[in-house]
């Protein structure tokens, strides 16, 4: 998944089951706080009704300081404006941080706060240390990188899919925006300058990524002749052509505004950002991992305690993913004898990623029908729905596929989240450039983690809730929420789901993919392997395609950490539900524990695991 990168990676530390103690570093990150104990109970509904006033308070404040959170969540208020991307603005946002959290602390009494309002209280001070602790390493994420959600690519793709152009006012603010749009890229330029200095460097090999991602921004009309319009002028063109309150003239007067800020603004923007590329490959080293970095394996030790919210070192990652890629290899080997396939594990891998009896053709019809047949997999879920949740979400999903521009480097798939007031629906994108990149035999697992019962139950759901503050609402974990749709990619066979052994053996494949991340994330940041090196594993071990393994190892190159994320937090949500089975026995409702997972929103792994233990402890008594 690839939602929006909203995903926020407290400090906080789980035991159970990973059987690790808390560390220094993160212990100082978890809040004891009293049971109200005999505190009236008006005063701990006035108490609490007080936080989560403050709480909202502070959420509308930064979103208010943030066009583009404006934008992801449908408010139209600063949409003629870009963020603010200096290192100046990045400071100031970190004052309001410290103040917020010497607010908090001085005015609110845990003691005397409901359970939920407790828990939201915890969150806001661990999330809040997290980043003043995160300061440190501001400048070790790379500005650029060959990401879909890279600036140069996500600023167009957000004026594209988070700018409606519902009357003249909107689409005047799109032109705005465009005409603004040079001056954020020359502020993240400059961001990206002083990165180099301080020798924060994205590897060689991203560059010419990055310099072709830039060139299709700015290819076709109104930047040459050749070739259809570019992706920001058809955009803008069909949503001013829908119009209904502007005549002729107002809508060409925003179409040449338009042809004009993209040919005389962004076109040399983007040429700027070029030679910047150019400039800095001739530099750039051959070394991968994060532990070439200042201070590199600091960093990454960081980076995996806000992915997995765990204390788990680098090295237990690595050996629990080689005792899952084990694991998951048997399993396969289950399914190979089951389809009567001659041969070894290997060979069976190699058969399932090169037989094109597994691939739809890279033709107009190909990509039509796998978006067909994706849409009739995620249908065929949303009956069995009711079965597996008491709650469903409101907001719809529809599937689209990524644009030209940013499809060449995206994930095979990724899911952004609808908009707060359910105007935009939740959208599972599919990058169809390549179909060797999504197999046949990976679309309901794919379909099943993207959409229902994963990301889009988990996200919408956590948006709709009318209990919570407004910063639980529409935030998020690595861990909990692609743990979440890993499982919810798992639980589904349970019930009768991947009948062809194919489509199963997809499923295996996906979980493998995870299981393989934690080896060869480890690898690159803390053990120095090397681009081929995770490469050689990949095609070793999986039956992922070559487009594909390209695109894996080369995100988790410029993105430490982040997929550790995924095979952590489903094991702790798998383990969690079956403590639950077996404390509770007959009394066990898979639907309840769905509901809880749910209906808290999301949360780092052991607020998890202290929600599902007293959840258990009610039922039993």
């Amino acid at each position: 998944m690839k939602f929006r990168h909203f995903l926020l990676g407290a400090t906080l530390v789980t035991t159970t089951g990973l059987n690790l103690p808390a560390s220094p570093a993160t212990a100082k990150d978890t809040v004891s706080v009293a049971a109200p104990g005999g505190a009236t109970a008006e005063r701990v509904t006035t108490e609490s009704a007080k936080a989560n006033a403050f709480f909202d308070r502070v959420f509308d404040e930064g979103v208010d300081r943030s066009p583009s959170e404006q934008g992801y969540l449908g408010i139209k208020k600063d949409h003629d404006k870009w963020d603010d991307y200096t290192e100046e603005h990045e400071l100031a946002e970190l004052g309001h941080t410290v103040q917020d959290l010497t607010e908090l602390k001085r005015t609110i009494n845990p003691g005397l706060l409901n359970e939920q309002t407790q828990m939201s209280y915890r969150l806001f001070v661990t999330q809040s240390e997290h980043t003043i602790e995160g300061w440190k390493w501001r400048n070790h994420g790379y500005v650029f990188n060959q990401m879909e959600d890279s600036p140069n690519s996500s600023l167009p793709a957000f004026l594209i899919n988070y700018h409606p152009v519902d009357n003249v006012a909107d689409a005047r603010a799109y032109v705005t925006r465009l005409q603004k749009l040079p001056a954020a890229l020359d502020q993240l330029m400059v961001r990206a300058h002083d990165q180099a200095a301080h020798g924060v460097l994205p590897p060689k090999f991203v560059f010419p990524l990055m310099i072709e991602s830039c060139h299709e921004i700015i290819k076709g009309a109104p930047f040459d002749t050749a070739g259809p319009k570019s992706a920001l002028l058809e955009d803008f063109e069909g949503k001013v052509g829908a119009l209904k309150d502007a005549d002729a003239a107002t809508k060409a007067q925003l179409l040449a505004a338009a042809r004009a800020a993209l040919a005389d603004g962004i076109k040399p923007a983007y040429e700027r950002l070029i030679a910047l590329f150019e400039v800095q490959a001739k530099t750039a080293g051959t070394d991968d991992g994060s532990w070439k970095l200042p201070e590199g394996l600091e960093y990454y030790n960081f980076m995996l305690r806000s992915q997995t919210t765990t204390a788990l070192s680098a090295d237990e990652i690595h050996e629990l993913g080689l005792r899952e890629v084990a694991r998951i290899h048997a399993e396969m080997t289950a399914i190979k004898e089951k389809t009567g396939f001659k041969g070894d594990l290997p060979a069976f891998l190699k058969f399932m990623r090169d037989d094109p009896q597994f691939v739809y053709p890279s033709t107009a019809e190909g990509r039509t029908a796998y978006i067909k047949r994706a849409t009739g997999i995620i249908d065929e879920m949303r009956l069995r729905l009711p079965e597996f949740f008491g709650v469903q979400p409101k907001a719809g999903l529809v599937i689209k596929k990524v644009e030209p521009f940013r499809e060449k480097n995206a994930a095979g798939a990724f899911y952004e989240q609808p908009s707060a007031d359910g105007t935009r629906p939740g959208t599972y994108y599919i990058a169809t450039l390549d179909m060797r990149g999504l197999p046949i035999w990976e679309m309901e697992t794919l379909a099943h983690h993207e959409a229902i019962p994963g990301h889009h139950m988990q996200i919408a759901i956590a948006q709709e809730l009318d209990h919570m503050p407004k910063f639980r609402m529409y935030g998020g974990y690595v861990a909990y929420a692609e743990g979440w749709a890993l499982y919810a990619e798992r639980f589904p066979k349970e019930f009768g789901f991947y009948q062809d052994p194919y489509q199963d053996f997809g499923r295996l494949s996906d979980e493998l993919l995870r299981a393989v991340r934690l080896v060869v994330d480890t690898g690159i940041h803390a053990r120095h392997w090397t681009r081929q090196q995770v490469r050689d594993y990949f095609f070793a071990n999986t039956a992922n395609p070559e487009r594909d393994v390209i695109a894996e190892t080369d995100r988790y190159i410029v993105w430490p950490g982040q997929a550790c994320g995924y095979k952590i937090g489903q094991l702790k949500i798998l383990e969690l539900r079956e403590l639950a089975k077996k404390e509770l026995g007959a009394r066990f409702s898979l639907r309840d524990y769905h509901d809880l997972v749910l209906k808290n929103g999301a949360l780092p792994l052991n607020l998890l695991e202290e929600n599902v233990r007293n959840w258990i402890a009610k039922q039993k008594g």
